[in-house]
């Protein structure tokens, strides 16, 4: 798969987004090292603090079906129909990120191919608990 194919699954993931407030969608498509494909989208809430990313939501649902081993994930963001512009995960979605993945995690964006190291070169990890 190219990554403009695996970049295309976010933007049909999208399409299950629930966002009647910002209007905005967000698709998630992220793929385990033994190639199982988990999809997510944001989904908003009247109270904004209890909205949750297309990230997450795809991590969360990886993760709570056995699966903790990502090698990539491609996001996809609009407010219509046009997804050029790169959709940059937030920092929370970074951090959960930095909870499973290395640096050289792949995030495909509408721009083309980055790594975790890329949006968060000084993560914190459990590695900074001890």
């Amino acid at each position: 798969m190219t990554d403009n194919e695996f970049f295309q699954f976010a933007v049909r993931a999208s399409e299950k987004s629930y966002s009647p407030y910002s209007k905005f969608k967000v698709g998630a498509v992220l793929l385990t090292e033994d190639g199982q494909i988990f999809t997510g989208c944001n989904i908003e809430n009247a109270s904004y603090s209890m909205t949750i990313c297309a990230e997450r939501t795809a991590i969360f649902k990886a993760v709570s079906s056995g699966f903790t081993d990502f090698k990539a994930i491609a996001i996809a963001g609009s407010s219509g129909d046009d997804f050029s512009i790169p959709c940059v995960p937030c920092g929370a979605c970074l951090q959960v990120l930095s909870e499973f993945c290395n640096d050289d995690f792949m995030i495909v964006l509408s721009d083309g191919v980055h790594k975790l190291k890329d949006f968060l070169p000084n993560r914190f990890t459990k590695e900074n608990i001890s």
